[in-house]
């Protein structure tokens, strides 16, 4: 790709040693498995995780499960109307709790092992032979709580303190969230699961590379011409393409672009853009003017991936916009096929001897940024080779 059809691109990203800046990430931590079990500690263990929307759990007693690393959280509705996150297990017996990715307990969570019984709140109320207890402290045994954080109707978790909350790692972008009104979002359909054969860092990678929009992804460049933008910032990167006037000439995206409706809540300039923001570590948006999709990069192993999504929208019953929503979902299946073949492409080469480390442009700033906090996070990360075995218990 040359310089006069290059996407335009937004540097807002530096690194103080320029050398390193202007290289990728090397191929063997895209498949090592001490690397893979360094980032469950370094990397997830204080990263922010998107669980639900609060119109996911609009009641009492409704609950979203999420499962992360062989940890299971439940959030919920509390009968005073507040949102909390526990771990997902009973503390007689360790037990899993609630079952299925969503759906209401009721007014109490009774544990199907020993029926111990818990308060939505997460209080013990309930436990069955209790005499032969003595001494317990019903207080301390409620369920084990996990820090949460609501921002703009979503709700996320943690399981340890280390980084920003989510609204100061977002805070370069808030206004622009702010226009979509996130907060009346209601969920569109389920949230589904999809392997991908590969490391999580390269489908993270892939999604905030602007250079291949116009090489591998025809129907955006149908759509978006060569005008696809991208900027990055310390905790998240943003992407963006505003629609043509010119027909496509594929249906789908003609007939996308015709059907469109206008949208009230939003400005002018925001009518017909396409965002995409991407989240450090591994949670993204994608933010239509009819629709917001979110997509999580969920580490399996070193060479597994689940990505998880779901739709959200806001309530709109008129045809045009149910029209234009069944044709963003054929428009982004084809991107999400093409994805995946690239994402396939890269991760075999990573396993090549052939390949260390490649030189990034400087165009390529969301992979520079990526990059750099990955070496300040694992500064094994600059190393072109894998260090000696034991190198991340020393």
């Amino acid at each position: 790709m040359n310089r006069a059809t290059a996407p335009r691109l937004t540097a807002a990203a530096t690194s103080n040693d320029a050398a390193t800046d202007a290289r990728s990430l090397p191929a063997w931590i895209y498949h090592d498995a001490e690397f893979f079990e360094a980032e469950r500690k370094a990397v997830f263990r204080n990263s922010w995780q998107l669980v639900c929307h609060l119109n996911d759990v609009p009641q009492p007693g409704d609950f979203h499960t999420f499962e992360f690393f062989g940890e299971s959280v439940v959030v919920l509705r509390a009968e005073d109307g507040a949102v909390r996150a526990f771990h997902n297990v009973c503390r007689h017996r360790a037990a899993r709790l609630l079952d299925g990715p969503r759906g209401s307990c009721g007014r109490r969570i009774t544990c199907r092992y020993h029926a111990w019984t818990y308060a939505l709140d997460g209080r013990l109320v309930g436990v069955p032979n209790r005499e032969s207890f003595p001494g317990l402290d019903t207080a301390r045994h409620g369920l084990a709580q996990l820090e949460h954080e609501v921002f703009m109707g979503f709700i996320f978790v943690r399981f340890a303190p280390g980084l920003p909350s989510v609204r100061e790692m977002a805070a370069p972008y808030a206004q622009e969230l702010a226009a979509y009104r996130l907060e009346e979002l209601v969920p569109q359909g389920r949230v589904t699961l999809r392997p991908r054969a590969v490391n999580w860092k390269n489908v993270a990678d892939n999604y905030s590379d602007g250079l291949h929009i116009n090489v591998a992804h025809p129907g955006l460049t149908r759509l978006f011409g060569r005008d696809y933008r991208i900027e990055a910032r310390p905790w998240i990167d943003k992407m963006s393409g505003l629609l043509r006037e010119a027909p496509s000439g594929n249906w789908s995206e003609r007939l996308y672009q015709r059907a469109l409706p206008a949208v009230d809540h939003l400005p002018p300039e925001r009518q017909r853009l396409w965002t995409y923001f991407k989240l450090w570590p591994n949670l993204a948006f994608d933010i239509y003017p009819d629709q917001v999709d979110f997509m999580q990069f969920l580490p399996v192993s070193p060479t597994e991936t689940l990505v998880r999504e779901i739709a959200y929208v806001h309530p709109d019953a008129r045809r045009e916009m149910r029209i234009a929503r069944y044709l963003n979902w054929r428009i982004n299946r084809r991107v999400s096929l093409e994805d995946k073949a690239l994402i396939e492409r890269v991760q075999a080469g990573m396993a090549s001897t052939g390949y260390t480390s490649g030189p990034l442009s400087k165009d390529e700033v969301c992979l520079r940024s990526f990059a750099a906090r990955m070496r300040s996070v694992i500064p094994e990360s600059a190393l072109e080779q894998a260090p000696a075995r034991g190198w991340s218990h020393g």
